[in-house]
């Protein structure tokens, strides 16, 4: 044989064997930093190409960054709660009415309606029946995307910035729509009011509950013998002993005896923290309130409403939320 023969034999062997190379013999290193780069409609997109793929992009490592960068801020430990009990629920349905089905099917009957992933699933049966363990964090990121799950957030200025809420912050069930970006919340039920619903809730109005405390429950203040003039907080307030507590911002002021002189003020020292909520006019029942630094319990009345627990506010970025949804005109 020519040399030239030799020579064209020798590449013809290099394209086949270049044919049949794939994607999966790449170095792991490599195949990892692709799946790293790629987003949640890829990786569901990837999944369903084989089971190699399947096993990789299910993986919580890939999961937990697309999981912190959307919903970090808006998720916290109560929704995570309610998810796993929400899949303990579908286990003892699925146990009463002895189907037996596993963490993927159950998760597909929340996602079907996305149409990035409808297709994969639709036109690959071997993934419908594919295991995704309960504790998959693609699991639980895609019931959040679906909007069918409903967890448990804070809204700020509640009822689409109602002039009765400015400058709070209430608990809500909340789930997200993924066509206009935004959220619908529902604020529990109390006193002869119904369930309120409202649609449109944009990011910036939502965050992950900061604590555990119950809207029901005093919040114990913990803060008090620290607060001084100039301090952000946030206090509980409710309208009468039927309603939940809300979360509403206000500074803590001078007392009336003291020039605002911070060489010479000693309102620090004294048991009575005065609480400024300047968004009202001065002279509005609304403007100051008074709690006990040392004795503080739930204090008000059927007519101001009653203030419970303090928060002391340490974070830029809580202080500036707040001050971003600062109302444009002065509240009476």
């Amino acid at each position: 044989m020519s040399l030239k023969k030799r020579t064209l034999s020798s590449k013809v062997e290099n394209v086949e064997e270049f044919d049949q190379l794939s994607i999966l013999d790449l170095p792991e290193l490599t195949l990892e930093c692709i799946l790293e780069k790629l987003p949640p409609s890829g990786l569901c997109s990837m999944a369903g190409v084989c089971s190699s793929f399947r096993e990789k992009c299910i993986s919580n490592h890939l999961w937990e960054k697309h999981m912190k960068q959307k919903w970090g801020r808006v998720v916290g430990n109560a929704a995570y709660r309610g998810w796993n009990l929400h899949l303990d629920s579908i286990k003892d349905s699925e146990n009463d009415n002895t189907v037996k089905s596993n963490g993927l099917s159950r998760l597909i009957t929340l996602v079907r309606s996305f149409s990035w992933i409808k297709s994969r699933l639709e036109g690959d049966n071997s993934y419908k029946h594919s295991t995704l363990p309960d504790d998959s964090i693609m699991g639980w990121y895609l019931a959040l995307e679906s909007g069918k799950f409903w967890f448990p957030a804070q809204v700020y200025n509640r009822e689409n910035g109602h002039v009765g809420f400015m400058l709070s912050c209430y608990d809500a069930e909340v789930s997200y729509d993924s066509l206009t970006d935004t959220f619908q919340a529902r604020y529990p039920p109390h006193g002869r009011r119904a369930v309120a619903v409202e649609k449109s809730v944009p990011w910036e109005r939502l965050r992950a509950p900061p604590m555990e405390t119950s809207p029901h429950e005093l919040h114990v203040s913990e803060c008090l013998n620290e607060l001084k003039p100039g301090d952000h907080i946030e206090i509980q307030w409710r309208r009468n002993k039927e309603f939940p507590y809300g979360w509403w911002y206000g500074v803590v002021g001078h007392l009336e005896s003291c020039d605002g002189n911070t060489q010479f003020c000693h309102c620090h020292n004294s048991d009575t923290v005065v609480l400024e909520f300047n968004q009202y006019t001065f002279g509005s029942r609304w403007r100051i309130a008074t709690v006990n630094r040392k004795d503080h319990r739930e204090e008000g009345n059927e007519a101001d409403g009653f203030y419970g627990g303090i928060r002391k506010l340490k974070s830029n970025d809580e202080i500036s939320t707040w001050k971003l949804l600062w109302p444009t005109d002065v509240l009476e």
